[in-house]
């Protein structure tokens, strides 16, 4: 295992995979875009990013979703900030700095982008920025919530010189 420490990303290698991808530079880059957009400043937050396989994610997809499979990202916010109401934004000033933890799946990840036809490196950090704002309190369970947290990544993403992921021909 590997741990490299970065403000205001810190990464743990758990997939030897991970290291080729550069992932210090593109989470480093995620949390930068996603943090700067909703007028925060990077510097003064935290979150740690783990970098595992299929195997490992889909024990804590298990453990903390009761859904024991893989999946691409999940997150635990060190504080729920999600708003009551339907398609509201959350209230950022009660951020704590350490926003939480993110892990990431090298195969599912891999793979999702080869069936996409994009390159790892953006969709590693679109999901990367998606489970960044999960930890600032953004969902998409509800369909109001939904529609705030996509537009929030297409634009996020947008400002990274990235392509909408949610079109399914990626113009």
């Amino acid at each position: 295992m590997t741990l490299r420490m970065q403000n205001p990303v810190d990464i743990v290698i758990e997939h030897e995979a991970w290291e080729a991808v550069g992932l210090d530079r593109l989470a480093q880059e995620a949390a930068c875009a996603a943090l700067a957009h909703l007028g925060l400043d990077p510097g003064e937050f935290e979150l740690c990013v783990m970098a595992c396989d299929d195997a490992r994610i889909a024990e804590l997809n298990g453990t903390f979703r009761d859904k024991p499979r893989p999946t691409n990202v999940l997150s635990w916010p060190a504080v729920d900030l999600q708003p009551d109401a339907a398609g509201e934004p959350p209230d950022l000033a009660e951020a704590d700095p350490e926003l939480g933890d993110i892990a990431i799946a090298w195969e599912t990840c891999n793979a999702e982008a080869a069936a996409m036809g994009k390159p790892l490196a953006d969709h590693v950090r679109h999901l990367l920025v998606h489970g960044i704002l999960h930890l600032l309190g953004y969902d998409h369970i509800r369909d109001e919530d939904a529609a705030l947290m996509e537009g929030l990544e297409v634009a996020i993403l947008g400002e990274m010189g990235l392509a909408n992921p949610y079109l399914l021909d990626g113009a």
